[in-house]
């Protein structure tokens, strides 16, 4: 049971996360992040005030995985056909072909995703759910592996439009990208020249990314893990202050989640140190705060926090 990951995939993670501290100052937690997403199948939404290097994150992380990288600015003009695509006319042909949108790609990043409107990110809601997106009737798969990586920021409030609870349910991850520190913001000034001229260098491709999605799916989960898991969840339902708690797709995602976590840090078993890291990034997002909670100037990190103290960790699990 207490198996380690073997030399190959443990060099191939530590790789692809130097390949991105190449370009990437700080931020390894959110490096480690968005491979867990991808590992875990799922998806990232990225929060921050603008400048601090979420589109840059992005991008080197694809660059380094050499997977097709698209971008997409929101903005309430886009229209469905915009991102998924649409039949245009070739006169060449006399007949319509398919002109496939950006989200045919591995990676696709939304930007500024709640300028969109509501029609247009239920096409992206299709794509995060199902792995496909629909054209004038016809199903096309997407290909594999598929991440989106959009990003909000909080300081917006106008032109925008709020995302609906079952979308923002679809992120596997929200990920605060905070200001650099003292030193690394030093260090980016310092080197803004040289970090402009580096390159990414390819350090996998998608086979091997879906090979290790594969071996993540044989790391060992205990039964008393997977209690922890659902109680930190269940509890969710009935903390002070939530209006809405998380569903059983945060446990689900907690699981994959934690797996992919212990995975990286080169266990093939979760620990409970797993769970309590990812449990803020995967309920936060996922809880309503309440009228009164409000009131009380509660916020959704705040009662995280109270529940991952007040659950016990399984007797079987302390050491």
């Amino acid at each position: 049971m207490h198996r380690q990951v073997s030399e190959p995939a443990r060099k191939k993670i530590q790789s692809l996360i130097a390949e991105c501290r190449k370009m990437i100052v700080g931020k390894e937690d959110l490096m480690e992040d968005l491979l867990a997403a991808i590992l875990a199948e799922g998806h990232v939404m990225l929060e921050g005030v603008p400048g601090v290097a979420k589109t840059t994150l992005a991008k080197t992380f694809s660059g380094a995985l050499g997977l097709k990288f698209t971008r997409i600015q929101g903005s309430p003009d886009i229209l469905p056909a915009d991102i998924v695509g649409t039949h245009v006319f070739d006169p060449k042909t006399g007949s319509f072909m398919l002109a496939k949108g950006p989200i045919f790609s591995n990676i696709l990043l939304v930007d500024e995703i709640n300028r969109n409107t509501p029609k247009t990110n239920s096409a992206v809601l299709e794509a995060m759910e199902e792995k496909q997106v629909t054209i004038e009737g016809e199903t096309q798969k997407l290909p594999y592996p598929f991440l989106v990586i959009a990003t909000q920021s909080p300081i917006e409030f106008h032109g925008v439009f709020p995302l609906p609870e079952v979308l923002v349910d679809r992120f596997l991850f929200s990920l605060k990208v905070d200001y650099p520190s003292l030193s690394e913001e030093l260090e980016i000034t310092n080197h803004i020249h040289a970090r402009e001229s580096t390159t990414i260098d390819q350090v996998a491709t998608g086979e091997q990314i879906s090979d290790l999605a594969q071996l993540v799916k044989q790391v060992y989960v205990a039964a008393p893990v997977q209690s922890y898991i659902v109680d930190l969840v269940r509890r969710t339902r009935t903390a002070d202050g939530i209006s809405l708690g998380a569903s059983p797709r945060a446990s689900i995602s907690l699981h994959k989640a934690s797996r992919a976590r212990a995975f990286i840090k080169g266990r093939m078993y979760v620990l409970p140190d797993d769970v309590k890291y990812l449990a803020p990034r995967i309920l936060n997002h996922r809880i309503v705060i309440s009228t009164s909670g409000r009131s009380e100037q509660l916020t959704t990190e705040s009662i995280v926090a109270r529940i991952l103290e007040e659950t016990a960790i399984p007797e079987k699990l302390r050491h």
